[in-house]
């Protein structure tokens, strides 16, 4: 199949905008001393910007208030995104609030999409993703979070772990098991449930994380949700009963391309900082550009963003072509690919920047923290091999002689010769 990822000059001027925008009006956000609700404010000039240029929520179509620009498009604009955690929430496309309106857009009723979508795009609600539960690794086949139908309602009864934005939504997308007879296909056995923030029985305890140990994210914070007995109306059932990993596979797909290209981003600012010190800083009598341990990292870093790039935008334009299921394989490689690489040249940045890097001084032991939980999130890095690794021997064919036997070739080549 012939594959390129070529765009239109006019977009290509979309993206140098971006890159001035994000690097001149985003990045000095960082410095200020913002919570979550003054950093709302502040930057909703700047989503006014963004609207007026046409590239509020890209990952929609025009109907549902987006661009409709595709993944390939949305992966270049995710490369720059990904250089600061407070840019996405200005273009309308952060997680989960981006996945969550594209489920919504997928699955939802008219009046659904009235109620909950249209004031998610236009940022005045916003919706976390109840979906992962301790102790069951990657397996959503174990959640036992369960929804039961009582009359015109349903009751929900269970924990989920490692919420994101959970505190701070207006409105929850629940995963939880419904009734299904004892043979059923265990992926058709969980459904999807909005469930409004302040619904009677629910509670919340926030967690700190690695990253951000007191839970003061500007962008994220995540949370442990118990669901008991919350009751939520028969019509606030999302898609299908039996639909959850149907639907979550639509999301999931996409949002791992969203995130691998920013994880491009984040590589290509902390590699930039690096190089800028290389070329900065003498010690034993020579610039650190002059190091050949440092040629090596700055050498191996440029060779493996340009691998991560090239994998992601493969993977994306394959989901143009023929959609997010057959592109899996493209998918989990650049998840647990990207996720090293970045993690790699991070490492690299602040060793060259010494105790400087180590210090709250420079944004790479932040960004370093943040980086470790790009190997978990949206599955493990180890299940995603599992998944590559499976797909791929399932095309070859077991050979009790091998192939490339050298000997049975040459036989086979002497019986060709002779018979000619």
């Amino acid at each position: 199949m012939a594959w390129d990822f070529e765009t239109d000059p006019e977009f290509e001027r979309e993206l140098e905008w971006m890159r001035a925008f994000v690097r001149d009006e985003i990045y000095p956000l960082e410095t200020l001393d913002l919570d979550w609700r003054s950093y709302r404010q502040v930057i909703r000039p700047l989503m006014e910007r963004v609207k007026e240029r046409g590239l509020w929520a890209a990952h929609l179509s025009p109907e549902l208030g987006g661009q409709g620009f595709g993944q390939v498009k949305l992966a270049l604009m995710h490369e720059i995104l990904g250089g600061s955690e407070l840019a996405p929430p200005v273009f309308g496309n952060q997680a989960p609030d981006s996945g969550n309106s594209e489920l919504i857009a997928i699955a939802a009723t008219e009046e659904q999409k009235r109620r909950w979508l249209d004031p998610l795009l236009d940022g005045t609600l916003y919706s976390a993703f109840s979906m992962t539960e301790q102790g069951t690794g990657s397996d959503p086949r174990q959640f036992t979070t369960s929804a039961t139908r009582d009359g015109d309602a349903w009751v929900i009864e269970g924990t989920k772990w490692m919420v994101g934005n959970a505190t701070r939504s207006d409105f929850h997308i629940v995963m939880a098991r419904t009734d299904a007879p004892p043979d059923a296909d265990p992926y058709r056995t969980m459904s999807l449930f909005i469930v409004p923030a302040d619904a009677a029985g629910l509670s919340m305890r926030e967690i700190g994380l690695l990253h951000d140990p007191h839970s003061e994210g500007l962008v994220h914070a995540h949370a442990e949700c118990r669901y008991e007995a919350v009751r939520v109306p028969a019509d606030h059932l999302l898609g299908g009963v039996g639909d959850a990993f149907m639907l979550a596979q639509k999301r999931l797909g996409p949002g791992r391309i969203h995130h691998a290209m920013r994880w491009v981003g984040v590589c290509r600012r902390a590699f930039d900082a690096m190089c800028e010190r290389a070329v900065s800083k003498s010690v034993h009598g020579s610039l650190l550009s002059e190091k050949q341990t440092v040629q090596n990292w700055v050498a191996d870093s440029a060779a493996a963003m340009e691998a991560a790039r090239l994998l992601t935008l493969k993977a994306a334009w394959t989901i143009d072509q023929v959609g997010a299921s057959g592109a899996r394989t493209e998918i989990a490689m650049i998840k647990y690919f990207g996720a090293t690489v970045m993690q790699d040249v991070l490492d690299r940045a602040l060793q060259i920047h010494g105790s400087l890097g180590y210090s709250t001084d420079m944004p790479i032991e932040q960004m370093y923290r943040w980086a470790r939980a790009a190997r978990l999130y949206d599955g493990p890095d180890e299940v995603h091999r599992v998944t590559v690794a499976r797909r791929i021997l399932r095309t070859y064919e077991p050979h009790d002689v091998p192939t490339e036997h050298v000997p049975t070739r040459r036989a086979a080549a002497l019986a060709t010769a002779s018979a000619a």
